[in-house]
């Protein structure tokens, strides 16, 4: 039960008026002041945590005890409840001496802190969100993982994660300190999973925070809070197979695509809002990983969606293109819904650079991202149709216009491939300094270089190869011929390639992929 007068109130102590400043005080008295409080921070030991956490338990039992002798009564324990805030705020000096955690764990303080996240007052609820958001905060738990660990798991243990998510669901933006504990629960949630990565599955399975997400970025009206709850979201699903899937089943894809709908046609107003929108459709994203998401998002028209808004040209422009390279790969429905509502004649012209761009998105977004992106999606069209009438419509864009795309293709391969034989001389470099560099660490460096979309060229030059088209053959052969290259060239980019397909998405998917491949090599003997 919140206390009914204003004035008593944990946040609205009497109102003063300004004091003008006395330019006679002695500075030294500020400073005097300044270096006390920097020695109590430096003193904290184990003799005061058990003296601030005896005090806090004794006012808890107090307000506790009044709370239940006098429940309609909120003057009773009106006092004790200001007691409570004022031994919460002392708390907050634990953050200077992480290396405490686990002796605060040890003496029963973290259940009794979680405990009074359920309290009936918000704002001591919103005194211990504060507290946690303090403890846990990303610059003073950098250099004390371990103990981190101990007080983020008995948090988990004490329930903090359900009670955390029960607190949004009474927490208004109507008021301003409420609306402000929105964002420190957030930030808190965001600091125990930063500990603790498992807990992003935990606290969807065993809490409604995928549902309080969900309907906070449903919300038309942009606001800090709508932000940070595409940030959580996005963190939640980025690296959790079990959250996508459980997203996609609360009808999160069809939610995304309204969302970020709202910018198919205007670009976000500052650069949080930004920020928003790039929170979104990484979620988009990685909601698209599981095949069960790609299908909804091919029902819920999202790639007419992406479609439109890459015609619009405005910021989102990139994203876009990301989005249908996550829905079309491995998924052929979506290929063939892009090519069935005329995606060819978007895509390809962004990929020949004839689209002139906002001077927005040019910032945003690298003309060399957006190749990337394009050269995945072409690959993914070529993995996902292989055959019928679609099949030729894909095929004849690269014979249109005297073969302009097999040309730009050639042009990326050389540039691509010139950063990878840098990279590889880098290593041997280093090498001829005895500096050893395994296998995997320079095939990593190489694929970081440009060696992952020089394979992606190498593939979508193997599919044309494989056409048995005549001119796009000749026109192959021709290009490399004209940079001094072979057919031996191409193939040795495409058997690394085969070399190192991993298994992520099973043995069988590795199998097929490396058939592929395997094909592309013999046609190219």
């Amino acid at each position: 039960m919140d206390l009914p007068p204003p004035q008593k109130r944990i946040r609205s102590s009497s109102p003063q008026p300004p004091q003008p400043f006395d330019a006679s005080i002695d500075l030294s008295l500020l400073e005097a002041l300044e270096k006390s409080q920097q020695n109590a921070i430096e003193t904290l030991d184990l003799k005061t945590l058990k003296r601030l956490a005896l005090s806090l338990e004794r006012r808890l039992n107090a307000n506790t005890a009044a709370r239940l002798k006098y429940p309609d009564n909120p003057e009773k324990f009106a006092d004790s409840e200001l007691e409570l805030h004022e031994e919460l705020q002392k708390l907050k000096i634990l953050a200077g001496a992480p290396e405490l955690y686990p002796d605060l764990v040890s003496l029963g303080t973290v259940n009794s802190i979680a405990g009074l996240l359920n309290h009936d007052n918000t704002d001591i609820a919103i005194d211990a969100v504060t507290l946690l958001q303090d403890l846990t905060d990303a610059d003073v738990i950098e250099d004390n993982e371990e103990s981190a660990q101990v007080l983020v798991d008995a948090l988990i243990e004490n329930s903090a994660v359900e009670l955390l998510v029960q607190n949004l669901s009474r927490l208004s933006d109507s008021d301003p300190d409420e609306s402000a504990a929105i964002y420190n629960t957030l930030s808190t949630i965001e600091n125990l999973i930063e500990v603790k990565p498992s807990a992003s599955e935990l606290v969807c399975e065993k809490t409604k925070l995928l549902k309080w997400l969900q309907a906070r970025i449903k919300i038309r009206e942009f606001d800090s809070n709508k932000q940070y709850a595409s940030e959580i979201l996005a963190i939640l699903l980025q690296n959790s197979a079990a959250n996508q899937k459980r997203f996609g089943q609360m009808n999160g894809v069809d939610t995304l695509l309204q969302a970020v709908a709202m910018y198919k046609s205007k670009d976000p107003k500052m650069g949080d809002e930004e920020e928003m929108v790039e929170n979104l459709f990484d979620s988009l994203c990685c909601v698209l990983m599981p095949l069960e998401n790609k299908e909804r998002f091919v029902k819920a028209e999202g790639v007419e969606l992406m479609i439109i808004i890459m015609n619009q040209k405005k910021l989102c422009y990139g994203s876009a293109i990301r989005a249908l390279d996550f829905a079309m790969t491995n998924y052929p429905p979506a290929c063939e819904r892009f090519i069935d509502v005329m995606g060819l004649k978007t895509a390809f012209p962004a990929f020949m650079g004839k689209v002139p761009l906002s001077k927005k998105n040019k910032k945003k977004q690298s003309k060399e991202e957006l190749e990337e992106r394009l050269l995945s999606l072409i690959a993914s069209l070529f993995g996902g149709i292989l055959r019928g009438s679609r099949r030729e419509r894909l095929l004849s864009k690269f014979v249109e216009n005297e073969c302009e795309k097999i040309d730009r293709l050639m042009e990326l391969y050389m540039r691509y491939s010139d950063r990878v034989k840098e990279e590889t001389e880098r290593f041997d470099e280093l090498e001829l300094d005895d500096l050893e560099i395994d296998d995997d660490e320079k095939y990593n460096r190489k694929l970081e270089s440009g060696l992952y979309t020089l394979q992606l060229i190498a593939v979508i030059l193997g599919h044309l190869w494989t056409s048995e088209h005549p001119r796009m053959r000749a026109r192959i052969e021709l290009l490399l011929k004209q940079q001094k290259l072979t057919k031996n060239d191409l193939k040795n980019i495409l058997q690394e390639y085969h070399d190192n397909i991993g298994d992520l998405d099973g043995p069988e998917e590795r199998e097929r992929a490396q058939s592929k491949i395997s094909k592309f090599i013999s046609a190219l003997s």
